[in-house]
């Protein structure tokens, strides 16, 4: 079994791809897998939170860039930007809320994961994730007050939030408190347990969109084009925040592109309509797609400096 789990890392970026178009191939899969969808984002969490380096969390600490700027850059600064820009391009004010409620998603558990199969450091990603999941019972609530349009309060979202986050920061807790050395020497195991709940994760977010497209092949397309724009802009731009080594530059890049949307999609529950589901399961296909490019240019740059 480990030795199954420790075989996923290295395949990661392939196998997530894949993910995606099995799901839309397959809706049977999708549908199969659409109710394990609350139960892999609190394994996806937990394996993050179990992944925590209690030295490298104090060393980021100490580090202004890493515990209060990328943080307010990812949970506030980005949405903003990207709410803004939405507004400018006269999206249509649902799209547009659901783009923004994606942006102000944490980045994705499982992007310190998806950093070490590329290998890049996952220590950055991953105690930017946990220091974003912090703030996100407050940030996504006020930020979806201040846009508008959800038929949910701020209140609540934010508790959905907490009991979501909460619960698997309790149970990783309990692990690291009861079993620390256990963990320590099944790291790859953890990462392969990511991988593998990020693999039917992404299956089961496309439940129901095949069906979507036939019906509204060009809303699909738009939210698809969107997902993609909105995921490379913000790739881009976390690269051009750091002026270091091009690994360096990527690793922020996918803090930035790569969001938690299905922390958010199961806080909201109904309060999503079908609309933004629509473009929540479109956000999936560059989170799952663009690590196997990223893999491809990361060979090109170790090509280049061996020449």
């Amino acid at each position: 079994m480990r030795t199954s789990f420790l075989r996923l890392i290295p395949r990661g970026p392939t196998l997530l791809a894949l993910g995606v178009l099995l799901g839309l191939v397959f809706p049977v899969l999708a549908d199969i897998a659409r109710p394990l969808m609350p139960t892999t984002i609190f394994v996806i969490v937990l394996g993050t939170l179990l992944r925590i380096d209690g030295q490298a969390v104090m060393a980021a600490l100490r580090r202004p860039s890493l515990s209060v700027l990328l943080p307010a850059i990812v949970m506030v600064a980005c949405p903003l930007a990207i709410g803004a820009a939405g507004h400018a391009l006269g999206l249509d004010p649902e799209v547009a809320l659901a783009i923004v409620l994606a942006v102000a998603a944490p980045p994705s558990s499982g992007t310190a994961a998806v950093a070490r199969m590329l290998g890049l450091d996952g220590a950055v990603p991953l105690v930017v994730t946990v220091l974003s999941m912090v703030l996100a019972p407050v940030t996504v609530p006020l930020l979806a007050g201040w846009f508008g349009g959800l038929e949910i309060s701020a209140l609540e979202l934010a508790l959905r939030l907490v009991l979501l986050i909460g619960s698997a920061e309790g149970v990783a807790f309990l692990l690291r408190r009861h079993a620390a050395p256990v963990l320590a020497a099944h790291g790859g195991v953890v990462d392969g347990v990511i991988v593998a709940a990020l693999l039917v994760f992404a299956v089961a977010t496309m439940a129901g969109i095949r069906a979507q497209i036939a019906a509204n092949g060009q809303a699909a397309a738009l939210c698809v084009v969107l997902a993609f724009a909105c995921n490379i802009a913000l790739q881009v731009a976390g690269a051009a925040l750091l002026s270091g080594a091009f690994a360096e530059r990527l690793t922020v890049g996918l803090i930035l592109g790569n969001r938690n949307v299905g922390l958010v999609w199961s806080a909201l529950g109904t309060a999503a309509s079908p609309r933004m589901a629509l473009y929540f399961a479109a956000t999936q296909l560059p989170i799952y797609i663009l690590p196997r490019m990223i893999e491809t240019l990361i060979g090109r740059d170790k090509r280049k400096a061996r020449a």
